[in-house]
């Protein structure tokens, strides 16, 4: 099986690295030139990856497509390539629609709308798909978790929630950067910060078949977090977030 990439920015990047460092089994991983210098360090950094010509080389040598590129992008060139029959088609642009893109493809193929994230690069994050597919299911069950989701409309709120990725990077930096102000070594700052985060995570991760908010309700009254919710609640901070949220649905 041959895998096909076009657009080679930060998030096929990640996919690609997940992939390489997988048990996938796989022929070889085929490169769209579009971001020459991220094409050639994956090319050096990893096996069995090549750089295509133009991005219909890369689907003429692929069984499986991958549509890593900005939607005004994806939707400007799309209908300009020609897909072959039988070919899987993974698109990861936020806010092209399945509609948009079985009337861009023009074949009928098997297309899925993907949500990877960052952390796919280290096997780990969900992977929200639509629609349901079977086989590219247990592919991202093997760099990551798949959700399926059954409504397109649905997705929309997955979506939405992926882009709270760099307020979680903020909030981490802050957290950090008030140690450092407090003359805590750097390193020291961002290690116990993350170490923190992800072990609350973690913790997190294995109470999700229960209410999350049992996890805030546990903290003792007057107690230093019962006092950190508190005042970001009295703060608006939360509500912001959900505002923050919203936005971002509507632009999708």
């Amino acid at each position: 099986m041959n895998l096909g990439f076009i657009g080679t920015g930060n998030i096929t990047s990640d996919v690609v690295s997940g992939i390489s460092k997988s048990k996938i089994s796989y022929s070889r991983i085929i490169l769209s030139p579009r971001n020459i210098k991220k094409a050639k360090y994956l090319k050096k950094k990893f096996k069995k990856i090549s750089i295509a010509k133009n991005n219909q080389e890369v689907i003429d040598a692929s069984d499986w497509i991958f549509i890593g590129v900005l939607p005004k992008v994806g939707e400007k060139i799309l209908s300009k390539l020609i897909f072959k029959q039988k070919q899987i088609v993974i698109s990861f642009m936020s806010t092209t629609k399945y509609a948009k893109l079985k009337k861009l493809i023009k074949k009928k193929l098997i297309i899925i709308r993907a949500i990877p994230m960052p952390p796919i690069k280290t096997g780990k994050g969900p992977v929200a798909i639509f629609p349901p597919n079977k086989k590219v299911k247990n592919f991202f069950n093997k760099i990551g978790t798949t959700i399926e989701i059954k409504n397109e409309k649905l997705s929309k709120n997955f979506w939405a929630i992926s882009g709270t990725m760099a307020s979680f990077y903020e909030l981490l930096n802050i957290l950090s950067n008030w140690l450092i102000k407090k003359n805590v070594n750097k390193l020291d700052a961002q290690k116990y910060v993350t170490l923190l985060y992800s072990a609350l995570a973690e913790l997190a991760l294995t109470n999700s078949n229960k209410p999350l908010k049992n996890l805030v309700n546990e903290q003792t009254p007057g107690g230093l977090n019962w006092q950190g919710v508190n005042d970001l609640r009295r703060s608006g901070y939360y509500r912001l977030l959900e505002k923050s949220l919203r936005k971002i649905y509507k632009r999708l």
